[in-house]
This record gives C-alpha cells, sequence and structure tokens, in this order.
C-alpha cells in the first residue's frame, strides 16, 4: 500500500472508529431512512420531530417510554403494574417455544410486556394513560396486557379521571390463544364501567393498530385519533 493509500486508510479509521456494537459491516448510527420517501434523514431531526418525516410527514414508530415523555406534562410519569409477566400457560410452541420469545424480548427491550400504563398530567389535566409498545412482541395483547388496560380504566373510574390509551399492536397474541381472545370481552367491560360513569376515554390509533385490538377497545373511544 501506497504513503498516501494508508493515510487514507488511517483518516478512514478515525471516522469510523465509535460504532455500534455488532458485526464489522455496522456504520455510524448517524441516520435513518424514511420508509415511505427513502430519503436518509439525520437521527437527531427526527428525534426533535417526534419521528416524524420532515420532507414527507411518514409517521415512524414510536416505542412507549419515548411516547409518554412526549406527551405528559415535563415528560414525567408514574408508572403502574411493570411487575406483571406473561407465562406459558398452554405451554405454546411454534417455531420456539413461548418462554424462550418472552425471556429474549425482555431482554431486548427491557420491559415484561407489551403495554406501558401510568398516571401523568397533560396541560395541567391528570390522566390515566397507556401506550402499546410495537417493539414486544408486535404490541400483542395477551393477558398481561388485557389486565393492565382493565386497571387503568379502573383507576380512572375510581379516581375520576380521563382515560387514554395509544394503541399499536399486531391484535391477540397467537401464543395465548384463546386466554388472549378473552382479553377484548375483559378489556370492553371495564371501559363500559368507565363510560357509564361519564368519564371520557380518548383512543389514540398509531401504525399499526389491528386485529383483536382494533375489534375492542381502541375503536370505543368517546373521541379517537389517528396518525395518517
Amino acid at each position: 500500500m501506497s504513503n498516501q493509500g494508508r493515510r487514507w486508510f488511517e483518516q478512514r479509521k478515525e471516522f469510523v472508529g465509535q460504532r455500534r456494537e455488532g458485526t464489522a459491516n455496522d456504520v455510524p448510527d448517524l441516520f435513518t431512512k424514511c420508509p415511505s420517501c427513502g430519503e436518509p434523514l439525520f437521527n437527531e431531526i427526527l428525534a426533535q420531530n417526534a419521528k416524524v418525516c420532515p420532507l414527507c410527514g411518514h409517521h415512524m414508530r414510536i416505542d412507549a417510554p419515548t411516547r409518554l415523555a412526549h406527551m405528559c406534562d415535563d415528560g414525567e410519569y408514574e408508572v403502574h403494574d411493570a411487575d406483571l409477566h406473561p407465562v406459558d400457560a398452554l405451554g405454546f410452541v411454534d417455531s420456539k417455544p413461548y418462554p424462550v420469545r418472552i425471556k429474549a424480548t425482555k431482554k431486548k427491550t427491557g420491559v415484561n410486556d407489551a403495554f406501558l400504563s401510568a398516571t401523568a398530567s397533560i396541560h395541567g389535566v391528570e390522566v390515566e394513560i397507556g401506550v402499546l409498545d410495537f417493539r414486544y412482541m408486535g404490541g400483542s395483547m395477551g393477558s398481561v396486557v388485557g389486565e393492565c388496560i382493565t386497571r387503568l380504566y379502573e383507576r380512572a373510574l375510581e379516581n375520576g379521571r380521563p382515560a387514554i390509551v395509544i394503541s399499536a399492536s399486531g391484535g391477540a397474541r397467537m401464543q395465548e390463544g384463546v386466554l388472549s381472545l378473552m382479553q377484548m370481552a375483559k378489556t370492553c367491560a371495564a371501559l363500559a364501567n368507565l363510560q357509564d360513569a361519564g368519564l371520557p376515554y380518548i383512543s389514540v390509533l398509531t401504525n399499526p393498530t389491528t386485529g383483536g385490538v382494533a375489534a375492542s377497545f381502541a375503536m370505543l373511544g368517546d373521541l379517537i385519533l389517528s396518525e395518517p
């Protein structure tokens, strides 16, 4: 290698010195390609714009903690039911046993299941608010998710507060079979009690909102908002 080529190579090594952990083909984590318009966007700009593409307006997925930090006053909220975690009641196995999926997903996301429930204030109004997190098995609704949503409605009723649920889900969790489908009726029954008391429920639909979630509490809001 010539001296000029060696100097160029050393400069390149300095430029890419700070890489994410992973394979040798990783590059600096500076950009995200917009899945709609295909433009590479600075991650810093995306974060400032709440993960909305400034060029085409495409709304990218936001994890549950980030969503709450954006919405709640001063980014502060009190988390509930974080100790609940799913169990393999059916001994379900597809390409992997369900317990293996649970363990791997928890390690990847740092959360016990796909719903983050909290008490917070938004523009000074105290609310019970929850967010489905698509990172955890596609935001699917299993027994824990159904229980957390039910408890959210019950807290809202007990404290006389509005309830807000932000959905991002592929639907019912197939690994929990009929136990997952039961959560549709369970959450709707708790929601009916809230609405009978005259307390407002706001449902926010983000990409995607499908299956059993769309067929139950997500479409029953007094006010329903959605991303484009």
